[in-house]
């Protein structure tokens, strides 16, 4: 079982934990948080959703809820390095920014650094990866392989997100 902190809508934690998949009530919010990964050469990092979940056989990036006790950023590091094996440090992720729902609060990060490493699969979770030019992602968007959501944010992020690509370290 999988349990997640309750914020509410001035994302102030509450105390309360929220059971995985179970309804959030009115006024409670979790925390997801969602990375792009960039491998310092043009390319960002997208996974296939695995067979069985919502959106399966489509393109996104790394992302999931904040469990309970977790901070964002132990989130992201915690999702990306069980996604696709990479390992970055809580600090190593730059902030983008964060949106809200109806029930989630949603942190945007990044990450920057040449790939050494191969990506390692979550089974049940990922079931491929690829690293694409950031320009070909319009023409997975168009084709419709990229989850919808995943596709609504890209368009939202892009120019902080080209301008977080072409940044010099």
């Amino acid at each position: 079982m999988e349990y997640n902190d309750i914020y509410d809508e001035d994302r102030r934690l509450t105390g309360r934990v929220h059971l995985r998949g179970t309804p959030w009530q009115p006024g409670e919010f979790g925390l997801v948080v969602c990375v792009w990964v960039f491998d310092g050469a043009g390319h960002v990092l997208l996974t296939l959703r695995a067979e069985g979940k919502t959106f399966a056989g489509t393109w996104e990036n790394s992302g999931g809820a904040a469990l309970a006790g977790e901070s964002s950023r132990q989130a992201i590091a915690r999702e990306l390095r069980e996604e696709t094996g990479i390992q970055a440090e809580p600090e190593e992720f730059t902030y983008l920014r964060t949106d809200r729902d109806q029930s989630c609060f949603y942190d945007h990060y990044c990450l920057k650094r040449p790939m050494s490493q191969p990506v390692t699969l979550q089974p049940g979770e990922t079931d491929g990866a690829q690293w694409v030019p950031l320009a070909r992602v319009h023409e997975m968007i168009r084709r419709g392989t990229i989850c919808q959501i995943i596709a609504r944010q890209f368009l939202q992020l892009e120019p902080e997100l080209k301008k977080r690509q072409t940044a010099q370290e």
